[in-house]
């Protein structure tokens, strides 16, 4: 299983970023599939999930980002996006790709994890 993130960089405060995962050796379309993110000394951190199921692709939210990021998916693409907008300095972490997690009363990761993509918000 390999998940490959991009999209990554530098943001300026309110600015947007969109994130990108691309899955290869896992059945994407029938995995759930999350975003974790992971500031300098501080764990690592829920951010969004999109489940799987049809008809309606469940989605959830880390309270930090509700309202300000959009998880989806293009399961003809194998990949997973992140739309962020009104970026703040508080977001700045490197952010992970993670598949085959689940919720229950909280969100619990899969074992499969990207590499991970630096985002920067400044001042």
């Amino acid at each position: 299983v390999q998940l490959v993130e991009s999209g990554g960089g530098l943001a300026q405060v309110g600015g947007s970023l969109r994130l990108s995962c691309t899955a290869s050796g896992v059945s994407f379309d029938r995995s759930d599939m999350a975003w974790f993110r992971q500031a300098p000394g501080k764990e690592r951190e829920f951010v969004a999930r999109v489940g799987w199921t049809a008809p309606g692709l469940s989605t959830l939210y880390g309270d930090s980002v509700k309202g300000r990021f959009t998880v989806s998916r293009d399961n003809a693409k194998n990949t997973l996006y992140l739309q962020m907008n009104s970026l703040q300095p508080e977001d700045t972490a490197v952010y992970y790709c993670n598949a085959d997690g689940y919720y229950t009363t909280t969100y619990h990761p899969g074992k499969y994890w990207g590499q991970g993509t630096q985002v920067t918000v400044s001042s």
